[in-house]
């Protein structure tokens, strides 16, 4: 592929839980386990789920009583996230070949999370996707986190792209505030951790219903359908 093929295709940033990897499963397991390993307050459930996409340490201050409970907690979260990363998480339903095809063509790939940049790379290295990626940004590459631009415009600057050159896919309003607030066309899934409801007022440009349905927009392994998005929606 000459450079010139390759700067007319679009950055692609994505998310990574609930978008590219169903995590779901053991970022709610991590906080039963934290919370059950003390009295006090605590999250359901759902209550959870509803923060996913933002910053560990942000999360647990909604129930932590003081600094050294919310480092209990974490250090508990952390242990049953490691300990059962392999066993709970999957890829989602046409993400492997997804990617490996957008990888091809010459897309520039990034993740752009609100995990760090560890557990991003032991995720994707479980299913030897890292090497697709030219960019990972965790939120130990940010002073700010999403909804605000700065991982966004970080994964951009890593990308050496313009913000009228990349889409940013995502699963979450975070996601979607973040990469309007940066300037980026952004792209919503709805098999993650939430609803076409709550996703809609943060306005993304473009949504994807599932990631290798033929009948929906996709990111598509041939023609990818992304690449071909008009500039404003």
């Amino acid at each position: 592929m000459t450079p010139e093929r390759a700067r007319r295709l679009p950055a692609l940033l994505f998310d990574m839980d609930g978008t590219l990897l169903d995590s779901i499963g053991l970022i709610v397991e991590s906080a039963v386990y934290a919370f059950d390993g003390r009295e006090g307050p605590r999250p359901t459930r759902e209550e959870w789920q509803a923060l996913i996409g933002t910053p560990l340490d942000a999360m647990l201050a909604h129930w932590a009583t003081d600094p050294a409970d919310a480092a209990f907690l974490k250090g508990r979260y952390r242990h049953f996230q490691i300990a059962n990363h392999d066993r709970f998480v999957r890829l989602y339903d046409g993400v492997d070949e997804t990617l490996r095809a957008l990888h091809a063509a010459g897309h520039p790939l990034a993740i752009v999370s609100s995990k760090l940049d560890e557990g991003i790379r032991r995720s994707m290295d479980y299913f030897c996707l890292t090497p697709l990626f030219d960019a990972i940004v965790g939120i130990d590459h940010t002073t700010r986190h999403k909804p605000h631009p700065e991982p966004v415009e970080f994964a951009l600057a890593r990308l050496r792209v313009g913000p009228d050159e990349a889409l940013f896919i995502g699963d979450s309003p975070h996601d979607v505030e973040a990469g309007n607030a940066a300037g980026v066309r952004c792209v919503a899934v709805t098999w993650g951790a939430f609803t076409h409801e709550a996703i809609a007022p943060a306005r993304p440009a473009h949504w994807i219903e599932r990631m290798a349905d033929r009948k929906s927009t996709r990111l598509n392994s041939s023609h990818v359908a992304l690449s071909r998005m008009p500039s404003s929606a």
